[in-house]
């Protein structure tokens, strides 16, 4: 510890001398406790003498003291200095107040102050030329201004600068620590800052078309979503230009790629008010506006086609542009499901192709062969228990980079004696709007439960629409049909879509964590495509996000579809869960997979989905044995 002491009087200077002088070990311990108990320090003082960086021993004897005498204020003030300048700073200075012919020491503690705001000074004096708060006032702040009378005893000054160098390591290992923090937080806060903007820009490019900077299909297609729940009649339509592959055939990709920004610029202006253009892919663009009735909607899409025939400058070519389009509205009473709106506007939208291009068409019901398909399954559908038409299948799902089996997900089949097979994709929407599902749900989780006895560990992953999910007391429901098959909670997987959660999150959230709480494992299907954002998926209580196919499908060609992957990724690790890539086909997409960091994988790559028999004997086998990554395409 070094300590600048500061007085005309060489005798004073002795005193110092002697105060400071090394005395025996045992002397130096009681002054180390007189100090602990006059200051209140428990730990003793060595540590915080350690603290000060000196090399003292773990006793603070009077050895650990480097003393600095000066007999003047202006060579303290120089010696201040110094101590600053090489890194040596003085603990503690005791100033006398009458120094002639110098500065006194009034202003040799503010030139000291000035130069270094941590040393502790203490003024010396047997004379009151100035007061405690005038000597404050220049050489503050008030608790680092201390004062002794002359004469002064040994253990007087010696406790007094014990303590006081002390409290000097303290305080400087204390403001260490606060800029520490203080860089600490910037970087969090930077951090913070990059992460945010990271996900602006991935939701950016998850939701928006490279090309034309419209929002995309899947944008349009959680826009639509939103709007189906919100009252009013509104419009849908499908537009694709006329001739386009001629243009791409002759002229180019690039003059291709003019066009269709050419072309969106155009919808944008001739859209109806307060209407939503997006570019589905290709060249085929879909507006949802809204509208007050069948004719008004079919006028609004007649003035966008006919703004869209128009000559071009394209490249230095000139082109002629023409389109068509299909149209659908929707009401209160009506069918407002999104992809249902969609598939009608495209049948207007073929029609209107087939009628020699160039117009709008408003979709009616003479142009759907699928109602009358629906109406069938519908039928057939009610019987297809009884008449034992349904089975399950299983696939595997394997850990990535072990390929594991650690789970098989439950999939749906219906062979009917007319049609022969019929597709879930086709017979559970269906099921879903008729009621039906409950009735197809009770029977696919009994079943499912079942072969769990067969397996030596595995989850099954059953999936649940949301109209399951919201039925009453579906918590209860689950528990008690695990209970009657007598398996555990944690082997079953519940499978839900966000369409399920996000139409009332509240209570999803609610139901999600009391199954979590039960030990049910809980996984997000088709994460990606829904309504969901990066943001507010963390208040749900989740196991896993599964990845949707159409993602993994993309990821070796469009640049998109991979941003979207690694997205996914980074955000279910940052939550904690785990992330299932469905889809996966080749080697080259789990070598994709692996650099994305997904955890779980599925598809046509490990196993089509397989009958129980074969599902048990791949279980027991409990891994997949599948080509090596290394060397493949894409």
């Amino acid at each position: 510890m070094r300590i600048l002491i500061v007085d005309d009087e060489p005798m004073m200077h002795d005193s110092y001398r002697r105060s400071f002088a090394p005395v025996e070990h045992a002397q130096a311990g009681s002054l180390s406790a007189m100090a602990a108990e006059l200051f209140g320090d428990d730990d003793g003082a060595g540590d915080d003498a350690e603290a000060t960086g000196n090399g003292a021993a773990s006793d603070p004897s009077p050895a650990m003291f480097d003393c600095v005498h000066c007999t003047q204020g202006i060579d303290a003030v120089a010696e201040v200095e110094r101590a600053r300048g090489e890194d040596k700073p003085f603990a503690v200075a005791f100033i006398d107040v009458r120094m002639p012919p110098g500065i006194d020491g009034k202003e040799t503690a503010r030139r000291i102050r000035a130069l270094d705001p941590d040393v502790n000074i203490v003024i010396v004096t047997g004379y009151s030329d100035f007061s405690p708060v005038e000597i404050s006032k220049v050489a503050g702040p008030a608790d680092k201004i201390f004062y002794i009378a002359k004469p002064f005893e040994v253990a007087e000054i010696v406790q007094t600068a014990t303590a006081l160098g002390q409290r000097w390591a303290a305080d400087r290992a204390l403001k260490e620590a606060r800029e520490q923090l203080s860089r600490q937080v910037v970087l969090l806060e930077q951090q913070a800052a990059e992460l945010a903007a990271n996900e602006v820009k991935a939701i950016h490019i998850a939701t928006h078309d490279a090309l034309t900077e419209a929002p995309n299909r899947l944008a349009f297609l959680r826009a639509l979503s939103e709007r189906a729940r919100q009252p009013g009649r509104f419009a849908v339509a499908m537009i694709d230009l006329d001739r386009f592959k001629l243009v791409n055939d002759t002229l180019g990709h690039l003059a291709g790629d003019e066009l269709i920004r050419e072309i969106c610029a155009i919808l944008h202006h001739a859209m109806p008010t307060g209407g939503l253009v997006a570019r589905l892919g290709g060249d085929e663009f879909g507006l949802l506006f809204e509208t007050a009735g069948e004719q008004a909607a079919e006028m609004a899409c007649t003035r966008v086609v006919h703004a869209c025939a128009v000559e071009l400058k394209v490249l230095g070519h000139a082109v002629q542009t023409a389109a068509s389009a299909g149209v659908v509205t929707a009401g209160e009473g009506d069918n407002r499901d999104p992809i249902d709106l969609i598939r009608r506007a495209d049948l207007a939208l073929n029609a209107a192709k087939r009628n020699g291009r160039g117009v709008a068409r408003l979709f009616d019901e003479s142009m759907d062969e699928g109602v009358r398909v629906r109406r069938r399954i519908e039928t057939g559908l009610s019987q297809a228990i009884a008449r034992d038409e349904l089975a399950l299948v299983y696939q595997p799902i394997v850990a990535h980079g072990t390929f594991e089996i650690v789970g098989f997900e439950a999939l749906l089949r219906w062979q009917t004696p007319e049609y022969g097979p019929i597709s879930p994709a086709t017979f559970i929407p269906i099921a879903e709007e008729s009621n039906l599902i409950h009735e197809l749900g009770d029977w696919v989780l009994e079943h499912s439960l079942d072969v769990l006895e067969s397996w030596p560990g595995q989850y099954v992953s059953v999936n649940f629409s949301p109209r399951q999910f919201r039925r009453h007391n579906f918590v209860g429901y689950i528990m008690e049909r695990c209970q009657r098959a007598g398996v555990a909670p944690s082997r079953l997987q519940i499978e839900i879509t966000e369409t399920a959660i996000f139409d009332d999150a509240d209570r999803a959230a609610e139901t999600l964590y009391r199954l979590r709480q039960m030990g049910f494992r809980i996984a997000l299907d088709d994460f990606g495509t829904g309504y969901s954002s990066l943001y507010n998926i963390r208040k749900f209580a989740l196991d896993a996000l599964k990845i949707d196919r159409s993602f993994i499908d993309g990821m070796a060609r469009e640049r998109e579809s991979a941003a979207i992957v690694r997205s996914i990724v980074h955000l279910a690790q940052s939550l904690g869960l785990s992330v299932i890539a469905e889809g996966v086909e080749n080697a080259a997409q789990v070598d994709l997979l692996r650099v994305a960091g997904a955890s779980h994988l599925q598809g046509y790559h490990f196993a089509r989905p397989l009958v129980e028999a074969a599902a048990r004997e791949m279980a027991h086998a409990r891994y997949v044995q599948v080509e090596p990554a290394t060397g493949t395409d894409g």
